[in-house]
């Protein structure tokens, strides 16, 4: 199997839909000689923030010389991102090599009569051999989907159940109503584990500490409201929490303050457990912590932020940091939505900020909104859209209405799955940009 037979396979696979439950996961990781059963695992569920999570841990760990595993999902600018072993993705010739044994042992399962594993029970399965091949001390691990029935959820050694904000999100799949989306979330908690929580709804707190109840497991509320000496910025933020004197943080947005606390609250539990971090270590890993596509500026002249918001709270939290940050400036937006997500309610919570509005349509092509059907949504609201044919078209379009304006800011946000390809457009517009005044001073 080479890369390109491996994508295709991906790709084929996604025939077999979104199936929860473990019954076929279990199957295919007995048949691979169950390897998530050799690892140690911080596991993270929740409706947003859990990415960023798992950057903060994972790259403090790996600060204080722990070799530690990243699965996360979607990927946004390569496939390859959801494996990643210190901060680095797996090669194109070892996800093949993981890949074609995961493969056989799913074909075989189908000889046998048995269900075929979806995409993300593979991917799972790739997970887990390439953490165990490369000896991996600790994996961060992000649910793909609820808890309780993801198919990451066939692991036992969990050393921290982590729960990033909680809202409403996939109700037709988790439950509609919080509580319900707690129930499943809280399903990762396991038997004595440390379990850590941002500060939540009450309703959705009492779910998970009725679970960790349960389970014997230590509850820790990781509260941010417990911050203090708080300092945002686009470049540097920083905070005191407890012990930790004014932590500095370098992704911007106020809802990283959260997630920071979240990761404090879940390294701490890791040192209760014999994991040695020094303080030096832990806060050169926060500094040096990036990720992608959470309000991620990608361009300067004008100044250009991708944001992954396509839930209701996501959009809330957007629109607050674009208060907190753009307050009297001009903005533009590029939208592209999946069609099963809250999409009316994103446009509600943020069109009021914007001055002209852009819409894409999503490489996702059973799931994707259409950009014609998103601007029609979208002119509910708001009289100033455009539909664009394609996202190259769209981050020209904006440059364009920003024109000579400094003050001027470009904010893309929706779906993840095409912000990988608008970080593509907007690095190879600024080389050429680049290069051109380069050659202009030359001459």
């Amino acid at each position: 199997m080479n890369y390109r037979e491996a994508m295709e396979y991906m790709e084929e696979l996604h025939q077999y839909g979104v199936v929860m439950g473990l019954t076929t996961m279990k199957e295919l990781c007995a048949r691979l000689d169950n390897p998530q059963e050799q690892l140690k695992f911080v596991h993270i569920a929740g409706t947003n923030g859990k990415g960023s999570v798992l950057a903060y841990v994972s790259t403090v760990l790996q600060t204080a010389g722990y070799k530690v595993g990243r699965f996360i999902s979607p990927a946004v600018t390569d496939f390859r991102e959801q494996f990643q072993v210190d901060g680095r993705m797996i090669t194109q010739s070892g996800l093949c090599k993981y890949l074609e044994r995961v493969k056989q042992a799913a074909e075989e399962m189908a000889a046998d009569g048995l269900d075929h594993p979806t995409v993300f029970e593979v991917e799972t399965a790739v997970a887990f051999l390439y953490f165990l091949d490369k000896q991996c001390d600790i994996v961060v691990l992000e649910t793909g989907l609820g808890g309780a029935l993801d198919s990451t959820n066939v692991i036992m050694n969990t050393l921290a159940a982590v729960f990033t904000s909680i809202s409403m999100d996939h109700m037709g799949i988790l439950g509609d109503s919080l509580d319900k989306i707690a129930a499943a979330k809280s399903g990762i908690i396991k038997n004595k584990c440390y379990v850590i929580s941002a500060k939540q709804q009450p309703e959705v707190m009492k779910v998970l500490r009725q679970s960790a109840l349960l389970r014997k497991a230590k509850f820790y509320t990781a509260d941010v409201a417990r911050a203090k000496n708080v300092k945002y910025g686009m470049t540097k933020q920083s905070f005191t929490y407890d012990k930790y004197k004014n932590v500095e943080i370098a992704m911007p947005g106020q809802f990283q303050i959260e997630n920071a606390v979240v990761a404090l609250e879940t390294l701490s539990a890791l040192e209760r457990q014999g994991y040695s971090i020094a303080e030096d270590k832990l806060r050169k890993g926060f500094l040096q912590t990036v990720w992608h596509g959470r309000f991620d500026v990608i361009g300067k002249r004008p100044l250009f932020i991708a944001d992954g918001a396509h839930n209701e709270d996501a959009s809330v939290k957007l629109a607050e940091n674009i208060r907190f940050h753009f307050t009297n400036r001009k903005i533009i937006y590029i939208m592209g939505m999946l069609k099963d997500k809250e999409y009316d309610k994103v446009i509600r919570n943020t069109y009021e900020l914007a001055n002209h509005i852009i819409t894409v349509t999503p490489p996702v092509a059973d799931r994707a909104m259409h950009a014609y059907e998103l601007a029609q949504a979208v002119r509910e609201y708001h009289d100033s859209v455009t539909v664009a044919d394609s996202v190259q078209e769209a981050v020209e379009m904006a440059y364009l209405l920003a024109g000579q304006d400094k003050d001027c800011v470009i904010i893309a946000f929706g779906s993840l799955s095409y912000l990988g390809e608008l970080m593509d457009v907007v690095e190879h517009r600024d080389t050429i940009r680049r290069d051109s005044h380069g050659r202009s001073e030359e001459n």
